[in-house]
């Protein structure tokens, strides 16, 4: 049975691949955009705040800007795009007057053909908008949107944390056994008024919490929001949950950091101010209320926030803050929602098209409980006590040919924080960025949220450089080095240490149907090593390289086919391991009907975790799914959507994994016997 699912897999990859010797007059790839997520996943461990940021950019894809009086401000939610770009977009609509399709974009400067498959699921040329309506009942009841979503989820296999156990192991070991229902499921309601007028309501549950049974009844996690933006002076007004984002981000920052991607020159942090939140993200986000007015060329905001976070607090003390969301077992249940954090805080920010200065000030605290994580080496410089401030001043100067931005940050230890950036764009084909970061062992900023290799903004120093080079057409080469230090201890590394990134990529785009990229990528860091029978440890450097070749194809104007090659090799002292993994996707879309399809296949070989491979595939809409593979199996995934009605669409997706190597899959109460795994996703989605 196993031999004939991988002669059946590789005959189908056969038949897919050479479905590319055929002719197309299709458009570019609708997805590329989810690729450049994809990379920036390889950069992070944080799901949260990297679904948060798909979800936002998905949601831009079902509503997108009309390319004739989109402004540059919403332009700047897309983080692909540079100032230049953006400039360039708006400069060419004033000479030359309305667009009459999206392939324009061609035309415009310093647009490349990479570029340009990224923004277009973004954009549309259209009927310009009427002028904004006033806000009335009447117009709110005619004019306003609503949109309803319904997730659910579940895996067929049992896991170890569903199993039966007796009523007496349970009394002595309340943790063996997750306390909820085994599916996830979700709930979001949104209400909008044009761009200005935003309510919404989010519930969710994970696998394993309960939803209706003796421990909970509902659901585990409940948001709010409503947000309102350009009325008269008021700029903005948040209240219920809502992300902050200032500067670089030293202070404070809800995004994503963009750091090491492909786009090597676009690291600046545009985000300035207050934005709705609307995920299922139970971490990243402030609850309370936040304002901006406009006086002008100044915007001031002030913003606060009381939150409850999980911790186990003991005499009004507590170690650390639990922040992955679950409340599936008693343990779990016994930290919810203990510490009352209180932020308030404020920004005052000048800003013109070519000079932009920004105050922030922020401060937190924890009620009468302290936080004191037990005491180790490497968090020796880890923030204790009861309350915190932050305070930073960011800036940005720019012309033409060279931009200029950074922050500087300060905490209440006196510790320092600093991050600089110059861009120069000498010429429409090149880019170039250089940009260097300080970051004290003592600076302490639990909203902090900056570039940096680092999980925090604490104990490191690092130059990076960057270059975007388009020597002809259809040809773009992107490379980056990133080289950086720990001047004092970390988790797992018992002295100081450094390392060293290193990104190399050639994209070749030949007109509307043919893609094809290769990227490689290597880093180097240092990590605890035992050497001898006595557990001596020394610091030891380990490096990870990864090549990765990828072609899209267009084929009868309803098929686009995707073919990835991902290569690994892991190296540390006295051990090596290596990976490959061969995946393909095949997306239909009929123009003429209301569905479309999507299949995904892949193989993967890999010696240990240390050379897994993580490989991007689609989901339903707004989730983001990345799974990471080791050992050797085949991966199948299919994803469809059925527009029932003209507001009523279904989202669905099977996922299923087969292991050649292991007879137990995952670990603790997620442990499933046998080598499958299979997953269901399905989304309802109703607009009204």
């Amino acid at each position: 049975m196993k031999r004939f699912n991988l002669s059946f897999i590789t005959m189908l990859i056969y038949l897919l691949i050479n479905g590319y010797n055929a002719k197309s007059q299709t458009s570019f790839s609708v997805d590329k955009w989810m690729e450049y997520v994809e990379e920036m996943a390889q950069n992070t461990e944080d799901t949260e705040k990297l679904e948060t940021v798909y979800s936002e950019l998905s949601y831009l894809t079902e509503h997108p800007f009309e390319l004739n009086s989109v402004t540059e401000k919403q332009l700047q939610k897309l983080p692909f795009l540079s100032d230049i770009h953006i400039k360039n977009i708006m400069n060419y609509r004033n000479r030359y007057g309305k667009m009459v399709t999206v392939y324009e974009l061609k035309n415009i400067e310093n647009l490349d053909l990479q570029t340009i498959e990224l923004l277009l699921p973004f954009v549309y040329v259209g009927d310009i908008s009427v002028d904004k309506r006033p806000f009335t009942v009447k117009n709110l009841l005619k004019y306003g949107s609503n949109e309803l979503q319904i997730r659910y989820d579940k895996c067929f296999q049992q896991k170890k944390g569903y199993g039966s156990y007796p009523d007496s192991i349970l009394q002595q070991y309340p943790n063996r056994k997750y306390l909820g229902e085994s599916f996830y499921t979700s709930l979001r309601y949104s209400y909008s008024f044009d761009d200005r007028f935003q309510f919404g309501v989010v519930a969710e549950k994970d696998a394993g919490e309960p939803f209706w049974n003796q421990y909970h009844k509902g659901y585990d996690y409940y948001s709010f929001h409503l947000f309102l933006k350009d009325i008269k002076m008021l700029k903005t007004l948040s209240i219920g949950d809502y992300k902050v984002s200032f500067g670089q981000g030293l202070v404070v920052s809800n995004d994503f950091s963009l750091s090491r991607t492909s786009i090597v020159t676009q690291a600046e942090r545009r985000n300035n101010g207050f934005r709705r939140h609307f995920s299922t993200n139970e971490n990243d986000f402030f609850r309370g209320a936040a304002a901006t007015v406009n006086i002008k060329s100044v915007d001031i905001s002030f913003f606060y926030s009381l939150r409850k976070l999980d911790a186990n607090v003991q005499d009004n003390v507590f170690t650390s803050i639990k922040t992955d969301g679950y409340h599936r077992l008693k343990r779990d249940w016994e930290k919810r929602y203990n510490v009352k954090m209180q932020t308030m805080g404020g920004n005052i920010r000048y800003a013109t098209p070519n000079i932009c200065v920004g105050i922030t000030a922020l401060s937190y605290s924890f009620g009468n409980d302290q936080m004191m994580p037990e005491w180790k080496p490497y968090n020796h410089f880890y923030f204790r006590g009861n309350n915190n401030v932050n305070a930073s001043i960011d800036y940005l100067f720019k012309n033409n040919k060279i931009k200029f931005y950074g922050e500087t940050a300060v905490s209440k230890n006196k510790a320092l924080a600093t991050l600089n950036a110059i861009q120069l764009t000498p010429a429409s084909y090149m880019s170039l960025l250089l940009l260097y970061r300080y970051y004290d062992k003592q600076y302490q900023a639990y909203f902090g949220n900056a570039f940096s290799q680092n999980s925090s903004i604490q104990n490191e120093q690092g130059l990076y450089m960057g270059i975007q080079f388009t020597p002809i057409p259809y040809w773009k080469l992107s490379a980056y080095a990133d080289f950086f230090r720990f001047p004092w201890l970390r988790y797992g590394v018992s002295s100081p240490s450094s390392g060293q990134e290193y990104m190399l990529q050639a994209d070749y785009t030949a007109g509307k149907n043919f893609s094809a990229y290769i990227r490689y990528k290597y880093i180097q860091k240092e990590k605890d090593l035992s050497v001898s029978d006595d557990n001596n440890i020394a610091v030891s450097p380990y490096s990870r390289q990864r090549i990765r070749i990828q072609t899209s194809y267009h084929f009868l104007a309803s098929f686009i086919f995707k073919t990835s090659v991902d290569g690994i090799l892991y190296k540390e002292t006295g051990k090596s391991g290596k990976g490959i993994m061969f995946s393909h996707n095949a997306g239909w879309i009929p123009p003429a009907l209301p569905i479309q399809a999507n299949l995904y296949v892949a193989c993967f070989f890999t010696d240990d975790y240390s050379s897994r491979i993580s490989s991007y595939e689609k989901n339903i809409l707004y989730v983001f799914n990345m799974p990471s593979f080791y050992g050797k199996g085949i991966r199948l995934s299919a994803v469809f959507r059925w527009d029932i009605l003209n507001k009523l669409s279904l989202f669905a997706k099977c996922a299923y994994t087969h292991y050649m190597d292991r007879d137990v899959i995952g670990t603790d109460l997620e442990e499933i016997e046998g080598s499958n795994k299979t997953d269901i996703y399905a989304l309802l989605r109703w607009k009204f």
